[in-house]
């Protein structure tokens, strides 16, 4: 019998600090206004002191888990998405693994950057078709707020703190349709977060610390997300009109508009949750897709598609018949 990834449940997490424009226009040359118009971001939210991927990633993990009512000793995988690890190694599903008292089940981090929650589904989907796996837990954890430059206009305005998850199950009726991902690593200049502990005699004066080319990798994401919208819905035989909802990393309000012009939908039709919550990367797709279901706006047997683009650069879609 032919097994199929199904969304038990979802779970999400955001730290308590709200970190508004106006404050951010107090230590460089910024406004609201002017952080608004170009991205959509009011607000966005940073991790305590004390708080590190994961530990987000088990209170999001733990609301999906009571979701899906199972037990976690029925969880089989864990994969993390995360570019802010709390250590280099163990993996920070490792850790999370240990933190939600689960033995002997497969855990490992995926480094995608943005797109990380959407490789993360793409590999829960093969594992649970395979049939090696029953149930999949896929958590994106990011404390981006550590790795940002706050002197930099260009990026500071950009990124937020928080957790996502989604508990995924072996199932006879099909849920997540298909899975597209793709990376090129030609890109790697215009998006990237140096590593000082790895760094060579040729960069060892750069700071761990985001750097962006942001016009380029507007210009990038919006033609690339543009074509594997396509791609996703000629490999399912679908129409634009067939999707419900479209969940979109949560980057920039220009790029989420065009891909939604792209499908022919109403703005209404899109699950937004850049305004307060700022790009929390591989975090934002998750948190988006549990607000969504958990404000009842994405109900059962509607379709979903989910789209990420990131540094690498990585990109992909998840369809989903949630």
């Amino acid at each position: 019998m032919m097994r199929y990834a199904n969304v038990l449940g979802t779970g999400g997490y955001l730290p308590e600090e709200i970190r508004t424009n106006e404050h951010i226009s107090q230590t460089v040359d910024t406004s609201d206004s002017w952080i608004y118009e170009r991205t959509g971001i009011k607000s966005r939210r940073i991790a305590g002191a004390n708080e590190t991927a994961s530990s987000m990633a088990e209170i999001a993990a733990r609301q999906a888990i009571n979701t899906a009512q199972i037990s976690p000793d029925e969880i089989d995988l864990i994969i993390v998405a995360t570019g802010t690890p709390d250590r280099v190694y163990p993996s920070t599903a490792c850790l999370l693994q240990h933190r939600l008292g689960i033995k002997n089940c497969i855990a490992f981090d995926v480094q995608a950057a943005c797109s990380g929650a959407i490789y993360g589904l793409s590999i829960a989907d093969q594992y649970i078709k395979s049939g090696a796996v029953k149930n999949v837990l896929i958590v994106g954890s990011e404390i981006c707020s550590r790795i940002v430059d706050w002197s930099d206009r260009g990026t500071c305005i950009l990124f937020g703190d928080g957790a996502g998850a989604v508990l995924l199950g072996s199932s006879d009726k099909a849920g997540v349709l298909s899975t597209h991902i793709y990376s090129d690593g030609g890109y790697e200049d215009m998006l990237y977060c140096p590593n000082p502990q790895a760094a060579t005699e040729a960069n060892k004066h750069e700071l761990g610390t985001i750097s962006m080319r942001g016009n380029e990798v507007f210009k990038m994401a919006v033609n690339t997300l543009e074509r594997i919208v396509d791609e996703t819905l000629e490999a399912n035989n679908m129409e634009k009109s067939d999707v419900d909802w479209l969940v979109p990393h949560q980057a920039n309000i220009r790029i989420i508009a065009a891909t939604a012009k792209k499908l022919k939908m109403s703005m209404d039709q899109v699950i937004v949750t850049l305004e307060e919550q700022g790009n929390t990367s591989s975090a934002s797709v998750l948190l988006a897709l549990h607000q969504g279901v958990s404000d009842g706006r994405i109900q059962r047997g509607q379709t979903v598609l989910l789209e990420a683009f990131g540094a690498g650069f990585t990109w992909g879609s998840a369809l989903i018949k949630y």
